[in-house]
């Protein structure tokens, strides 16, 4: 059984292995309470996975460290066991889904370990590695329902409650439940009045499904940006201590999670994974009640694929009014272009670029469409763009 005892054993063990992540304070990502983060993003192999992992494979026997060792992943748990095991010159071998992000593919292999390309997610990861488990004799190491792991992650709700002594609430990403099962458990055995909130993807609400049913469901499909927390099933002793020691959990959008990670960018200057965003997502948009209180936002993971990055601050950018796409009809006559782009200028958006259709099945003969793209600061100068083309006669047919 998971104890107090075994998390500050892997603490201890885990001392000289992990860097101990500071709080860093957030207060423009939601004004109305005091935000924390805990950046895990700039853990060891920037995720917390490498916590679990590194205790996991310390308390492995000499025979079983000899066999070598086999792990499926998203990517964090990936590297986080490659790092431990290479440490030790222990053999590992590592499934991964084939949509998993190049740049964690790439890290895995140079932290020392043997990929495995499965088709398919997460999940599909899984069953092949329970394969090679029991065809040559590894140790699987579990990214989630394990004890051992489940404790090495806990070590964080310890240095939580060592850091922020005044902590009202954490707020956790969950994907199969082990961060938040050990976070959970040191904080609700230490300080059980604090608040514990886990946050999902709404396209991987696995646990939060899980939870409300009162017993374990399997997704039939997970999609979401956020790949480190797209899980089909949780498992049996994160759903236990889930049930047990959560307080609430909620979901956000892909669009939330990309605004999420831009605001880090541009706020805290800190590049955080879709998985690592969520919690952040919860609090920017209130998913959760906080208001008055002192939270920590738990950044899980920072490796993020950068040709994923530049879409997601795209999506980033639209979901808070930073950029707009506007279809405009107009009649073809000169000097509309000009008007149009008066009308912008002068409410103090800039046009990045113009599309400019003459010919279409679906305008008059003498009609024809304006596209444009535009960089606005926020809705509010969308709207006053907006009616300023309304007034000026302009009929606007996609935004």
């Amino acid at each position: 059984m998971l104890t107090l005892d075994k998390i500050y054993q892997a603490s201890f063990a885990l001392r000289t292995v992990i860097r101990r992540t500071d709080l860093i304070k957030a207060p423009n990502i939601n004004p109305e309470c005091n935000i924390y983060l805990k950046p895990e993003n700039l853990q060891t192999t920037g995720s917390f996975k490498v916590r679990g992992a590194c205790f996991k494979i310390s308390q492995l026997t000499e025979e079983e460290k000899a066999k070598g060792v086999v792990a499926c992943s998203a990517g964090n748990h990936a590297q986080g066991v490659a790092l431990a095991a290479s440490s030790q010159d222990i053999r590992s071998i590592i499934c991964l889904p084939d949509n998993a992000p190049i740049s964690k593919i790439e890290a895995t292999k140079r932290y020392g370990a043997e990929v495995c390309l499965v088709e398919g997610v997460y999940d599909d990861a899984y069953k092949k590695a329970l394969e090679l488990r029991d065809e040559e004799g590894y140790t699987f190491i579990h990214p989630f329902d394990d004890e051992d792991v489940i404790a090495g992650q806990g070590t964080i709700g310890l240095e939580l409650l060592e850091q922020l002594p005044e902590l009202d609430a954490v707020i956790v990403p969950i994907g199969g439940g082990g961060l938040i099962s050990g976070v959970a458990y040191a904080i609700k055995k230490l300080a059980p009045h604090v608040k514990v909130y886990g946050v999902q993807a709404n396209g991987a609400p696995s646990m939060a499904e899980s939870i409300g049913r009162g017993r374990i469901q399997r997704l039939e499909t997970v999609r979401t940006i956020a790949d480190g927390i797209a899980v089909k099933e949780p498992g049996l002793h994160t759903f236990d201590l889930c049930q047990k020691y959560v307080d609430e959990i909620v979901s956000v959008t892909d669009d939330e999670i990309s605004t999420a990670i831009l605001a880090l960018i541009e706020q805290q200057k800190l590049i955080a994974e879709g998985a690592g965003a969520v919690a952040v997502a919860a609090a920017m948009f209130n998913k959760v009640s906080i208001k008055g209180k002192n939270v920590v936002c738990l950044v899980s993971g920072g490796n993020i694929d950068v040709n994923i990055l530049s879409r997601v601050i795209g999506r980033g950018l639209q979901k808070s009014g930073r950029s707009c796409s506007m279809t405009i009809e107009l009649v073809d006559k000169p000097g509309q272009l000009q008007q149009v782009s008066q009308i912008i200028a002068e409410l103090g958006a800039n046009v990045v670029s113009v599309y400019h259709e003459r010919v279409s099945h679906t305008t008059d003969i003498n009609g024809c469409y304006l596209r444009l793209e535009m960089e606005t600061r926020d809705q509010r100068q969308i709207n006053e763009i907006r009616q300023a083309l309304a007034i000026a006669g302009y009929k606007i047919v996609a935004i």
